[in-house]
């Protein structure tokens, strides 16, 4: 299966992929700066905005996908669920992806309990708040998607454009269904990388804002300690989307780390 891939600009590759409920049309207040720099490469991910649903659908076929139609060596960028999809990526296909940024991701988006220490997880958020997320987007996925990236959006010193040309972007492209949208809350609901960490042997840099109440600044941390080659960079003031309510901020963070030779080496792992 094909997913719909828009490419713009030029320069080294870099994979924009959005998180859930959305599609690559979130990327759109950033896309004329980036394209000065980099080939875009602008992911609607399965049965999001124009790309037809995947079956089965699940993250290991997501990043089967994907692999097949990315160029290698890559630089992957990915939000949220977007990047739960970049690190599965890296670890089933680190032919595909030079090196990675994750904003607002975590190896784990759920919390857990358990009785071990290293399966329990509260740096999630509870099931049902998905469920709920998920309740409002089918009953009405327009207004309540650019009702949350309006939330998202503040702080931004251009919020009330940037709100503008997000409502106007995501009218252009289809509805998902309500399977769809299922799928994917699944995708956030069952998945945990917590353990394959250790083995994503590429250089990361973890964007997170300090307000991120969807994916807890906490897990930005966690990971930052247990990838092999991480740095974090909080974002004062941002919630879930630093690229959108930031993006002066986020584009010097992005800029700085894939700079040629600016690259995570091993002895410089961030704490």
């Amino acid at each position: 299966m094909s997913l719909h891939i828009e490419i713009k600009g030029s320069g080294h590759p870099l994979v924009l992929i959005h998180g859930w409920g959305m599609h690559g049309g979130v990327w759109q207040p950033l896309i004329k700066k980036l394209s000065q720099y980099y080939q875009l490469h602008i992911v609607d991910l399965p049965g999001m905005g124009h790309s037809r649903p995947l079956e089965p659908a699940h993250l290991h076929a997501i990043a089967e996908a994907l692999a097949a139609q990315l160029p290698p060596n890559a630089d992957i960028c990915g939000w949220s669920m977007g990047g739960l999809v970049a690190m599965r990526l890296a670890l089933a296909h680190p032919e595909v992806v030079r090196r990675m940024i994750l904003i607002g991701s975590s190896p784990r988006f759920v919390n857990a309990e358990s009785d071990t220490a290293t399966d329990s997880w509260q740096y999630g958020i509870a099931a049902d708040v998905f469920h709920q997320f998920a309740g409002q987007v089918n009953a009405d996925y327009h207004a309540t998607l650019i009702k949350f990236l309006t939330l998202q959006c503040m702080g931004s010193s251009d919020a009330r454009a940037t709100v503008k040309q997000l409502r106007s972007t995501f009218s252009e492209r289809p509805v998902p269904t309500a399977g769809s949208l299922q799928k994917a809350l699944h995708i956030l609901l069952e998945n945990d990388l917590r353990h394959e960490i250790p083995h994503l042997h590429k250089p990361v840099l973890l964007i997170h804002g300090d307000r991120d109440t969807l994916a807890p600044v906490q897990a930005a941390h966690w990971l930052s300690q247990h990838l092999p080659f991480g740095r974090l960079r909080v974002i004062a003031g941002a919630g879930h989307a630093p690229f959108l309510s930031h993006p002066d901020q986020f584009m010097r963070a992005i800029d700085e780390f894939l700079e040629p030779g600016n690259a995570v080496h091993p002895l410089e792992r961030q704490p």
